[in-house]
């Protein structure tokens, strides 16, 4: 048992930091981007939105491939890297952290994005005529009626993280206490033939998977509720 606890407790901190790093990261950088999706007129709209929705259906290791490449000492990633004093990112928790904040960019983007449109423009008509600067709307206005997405879509992101494998595994490598997460445990365990150890583990994160889809779903039959739905 202690040493079971020994394996899992550092892949458990670094699947916990990572998941958590990478949904602050894309809150803070989906919702300008979600914004400008959900009302802009640009011609760049539809383009950008498919690079936005192109992890969905993208192989994850296709885009790790390319991460990889990109992240490598003499790629363009890694250069830039390189001369901001960052170092390598390659088969690095930096690097780990990029390659999943773009992995999970859509489950985060998405949400958002509804959460969004869904506003109705008279209210935001209504607090300009207020003379409500465009920040202050915003923080206002806009953050406490889109609440539901924002919390769809920090637990979309936070659990799609959890349960990335493909990408972590070609960017981040296996790596004990550095870029093992629990997913690649998990396989480890597979290849080792160590089976009841895999099937704890993989019991421990589909419980925890179901147990965030219930409480998305309970957060939404609440919030329709509330709006007298």
């Amino acid at each position: 048992m202690d040493g079971t606890a020994s394996t899992w407790l550092p892949a458990l901190w670094i699947t916990l930091k990572l998941a958590g790093w990478t949904t602050l990261i894309l809150l803070l950088a989906g919702m300008p981007l979600a914004w400008w999706l959900a009302h802009s007129r640009s011609r760049w709209r539809l383009p950008v939105g498919a690079v936005v929705a192109l992890p969905m259906v993208l192989p994850p290791t296709v885009l790790g491939f390319y991460l990889l490449l990109g992240l490598a000492p003499h790629g363009p990633l890694g250069r830039l890297a390189d001369m901001a004093g960052l170092g390598t990112l390659a088969f690095t928790f930096k690097g780990l952290l990029l390659a999943s904040v773009l992995y999970s960019l859509p489950f985060v983007v998405h949400p958002l994005q509804a959460g969004f449109a869904a506003i109705p423009k008279d209210t935001l008509e209504a607090a300009a005529t207020l003379r409500a600067a465009p920040l202050d709307r915003f923080i206002s206005v806009v953050l406490p009626l889109s609440r539901p997405s924002l919390v769809t879509a920090s637990l979309l992101g936070f659990a799609h993280t959890v349960g990335e494998f493909g990408v972590v595994l070609m960017v981040g490598g296996n790596i004990e206490g550095e870029t093992r997460v629990l997913s690649v445990l998990l396989y480890d365990q597979v290849e080792a033939m160590a089976y009841a150890d895999a099937h704890v583990l993989a019991a421990c994160l589909l419980g925890f998977s179901f147990a965030l889809l219930l409480l998305m779903q309970w957060l939404g039959r609440r919030t329709a509720v509330l709006h007298g739905g």
